[in-house]
């Protein structure tokens, strides 16, 4: 059953199931296809909201609330797919330095006015001062035609997936973090901090097929176990990344609970930088500790792919199938590594852990528990989700710890975190071999080569032991049957415009 989840994804992305006819859209009522309009909806969520400019936002926690409230040029569907959104049409240069947009007519911000070349351009510009990833462009001209094109400081044949980035009214990137106004489906209504965000319907989307719901609440959680009594008692109706221990509980004539592959890498991530991980053979050491299998069957009940890499097979061609397996547990070539390195009798080490996520710190509970059959003694130190962000990844002030790492739905945004010169390189990982890689990936316009160079990547990396990867885990979400038309994403997103109450209300 699991195996087949992630396969779906890949059969799925060869399907595009979005359609834009017009519909009438009034409080509680029905569209032409029988959909309801109106009503309400809240979801879970364990992690206390950061950030709200589209172009600074790190959280994958923040960022799928925001997939709701912003959007680019182009979007992600549930199946992974990239489709226009804000534009309807691109050219690319036939050496990728130069990418020609068609800006779609008729779209309005939240504040009413109207979606130009010059919204484009400010934002593109803006972003690329500010998201490392779109730091190769050089410039962006409004071609006078509602089109614009984004010159490259040099061809990237990679770039078409980070044009996902927000598109914002003109000259207000000062204010966005406080008014929060996109074209997305819903508009931020309003933030209070431990009690929840609010977003209610736009009225002017330029898709009018869509919202269904008049308003989504995103109520913040203590922890997984408190939210999961309110979706108990029906005070939540949707909580994504739940369990399977939890979703066991639930009565199954009230909640439908939808499990999918994802292109989320959990790992026990090592500060290069600092001993004893500075050593490969430490490192190593680690990874042939561990028992990935019996991590995901404790910890997910088996919802969960063994991960030996930096990547999930749900990349695709990218991924590397001839790695699979190659630090399966071995006991005495840890200690024999240990050993050499200098630990024979082992050493102490600290994991930190943001305590909003339980499924990171039971995976921690039992990474330590196997860790010490080698005479490596990890002491769980548990944080919130803020002081993890500015300690461990903002400030890489740390030893060790355990998160998942997300990722747009392309292989270059996987791995392009691991150049040493990289912001979001918080591991402190450093290969030239790497490095010269990832800088001439963009630069490679025939794609067999590419999937040629992300495999000789991986096994750089694979062989350098950069972390100890453990696995993709399925992402499992419970959903009061009251509603309808959620869809779980292989990525980190909450599309809250296509759920609907199953009946009027």
């Amino acid at each position: 059953m699991h195996n087949s989840s992630w396969k779906k994804i890949l059969a799925g992305a060869l399907t595009l199931a979005l359609s834009f006819s017009a519909a009438s859209c009034t409080q509680n009522n029905q569209g032409e296809g029988g959909e309801v309009y109106g009503g309400e909806a809240v979801v879970g969520i364990t992690q206390e909201p950061m950030i709200f400019d589209p172009h600074t936002v790190e959280a994958a926690g923040d960022k799928e609330i925001l997939f709701n409230v912003y959007e680019g040029l182009y979007k992600y569907d549930s199946t992974g797919t990239l489709n226009p959104c804000l534009a309807t049409d691109v050219v690319i240069s036939d050496d990728a330095s130069q990418y020609t947009f068609t800006i779609r007519e008729g779209v309005t911000f939240h504040d009413g006015s109207e979606l130009d070349a010059g919204d484009v351009v400010y934002s593109l510009n803006r972003a690329a001062e500010l998201m490392p990833e779109l730091s190769f462009i050089e410039n962006v001209t409004d071609n006078g035609d509602n089109t614009v094109t984004v010159t490259l400081a040099t061809p990237n044949s990679e770039m078409l997936s980070y044009f996902t980035t927000a598109i914002i009214p003109e000259d207000s990137g000062d204010t966005i973090g406080e008014t929060r106004i996109g074209t997305g489906p819903f508009v931020f209504t309003s933030y209070e901090a431990g009690i929840g965000i609010v977003l209610t319907r736009n009225e002017n989307y330029w898709n009018p097929e869509l919202p269904y719901l008049d308003q989504v609440t995103f109520k913040i959680c203590a922890d997984m176990d408190s939210g999961f009594l309110e979706l108990q008692s029906g005070a939540i109706d949707i909580f994504p990344y739940l369990t399977t221990d939890k979703t066991a509980q639930l009565d199954p004539s009230q909640f439908d609970v939808l499990e999918l592959g994802s292109n989320m890498v959990q790992g026990l991530f090592l500060n290069n930088a600092v001993a004893p991980f500075d050593d490969v053979r430490v490192r190593q050491a680690m990874n042939y500790a561990i028992d990935r299998d019996e991590i995901v069957s404790l910890i997910m009940d088996g919802a969960g792919l063994p991960l030996t890499t930096a990547m999930s097979p749900v990349m695709g061609e990218a991924y590397d199938t001839s790695l699979d397996g190659t630090y399966n547990q071995d006991i005495e070539q840890a200690q024999a590594l240990l050993a050499e390195a200098g630990y024979a009798d082992g050493f102490d080490m600290t994991i930190t852990v943001p305590s909003n996520y339980l499924v990171h710190v039971n995976t921690a509970v039992a990474l330590a528990d196997q860790l010490s059959a080698v005479g490596i003694n990890a002491t769980i130190e548990q944080v919130d989700w803020a002081t993890w962000l500015d300690r461990v990844y903002a400030g890489r002030d740390y030893e060790s710890t355990v998160i998942c790492l997300t990722s747009d739905y392309a292989p270059y945004d996987v791995i392009n975190r691991y150049i040493s010169t990289g912001d979001n390189n918080f591991i402190n990982y450093s290969n030239p071999n790497v490095d010269e890689i990832i800088t001439n990936l963009p630069l490679t316009l025939d794609e067999g080569e590419r999937i040629s160079m992300y495999r000789e990547l991986l096994g750089y990396m694979t062989e350098d032991a950069a972390s100890v990867y453990i696995q993709d885990p399925y992402s499992i979400c419970a959903v009061n049957n009251r509603l309808t038309g959620y869809e779980l994403y292989p990525m980190y997103v909450q599309d809250m415009s296509t759920v609907r109450l199953a009946t009027a209300e």
